[in-house]
């Protein structure tokens, strides 16, 4: 996957969250997107030798980055994580934020992307943070 590749995917899915967060939040979202990325705790298995892992960056957030940012923070001698979760955090007046909670597996084989099924390359769609007394059908303020 190559760093536009990437950014192309980055930008497709924001959209497609943008969009299902709309179906749970009362909350205007805007176009203008920053993101969060969080990096998850990656394993030394070795039978996940085929991956490439850093482990420095486990437990590690970088907050309020923009699409290029972030774009240049995971992608690594042409590998990106092999899944990324994304969903809508807030929304502002000028923005919206999503958080990228990442595998801290690296590899640039499509096979391996958890979500390469649908389209998205390594990004899956999550639902905003629910309350705890959410009701189904029923939209919240983030």
């Amino acid at each position: 996957m190559t760093k536009i590749e990437f950014l192309f995917h980055l930008q497709g899915v924001s959209f497609q969250a943008l969009k299902f967060a709309e179906n749970y939040v009362k909350t205007e979202l805007k176009t203008n997107f920053r993101y969060n990325v969080i990096f998850s705790e990656s394993t030394n298995d070795t039978n996940h030798s085929e991956f490439d892992i850093y482990e420095e960056d486990c437990g590690k957030m970088k907050l309020d980055l923009s699409d290029n940012e972030v774009i240049e923070l995971l992608y690594r001698k042409g590998k990106v994580p092999i899944w990324i979760d994304i969903n809508v955090l807030k929304s502002s007046r000028k923005s919206t934020t999503f958080n990228l909670l990442c595998a801290g597996r690296y590899s640039d084989d499509k096979e391996k992307f958890y979500y390469n099924h649908n389209g998205s390359g390594p990004f899956g769609v999550k639902s905003p943070k629910l309350p705890i007394d959410y009701k189904e059908g029923k939209k919240f303020k983030l």
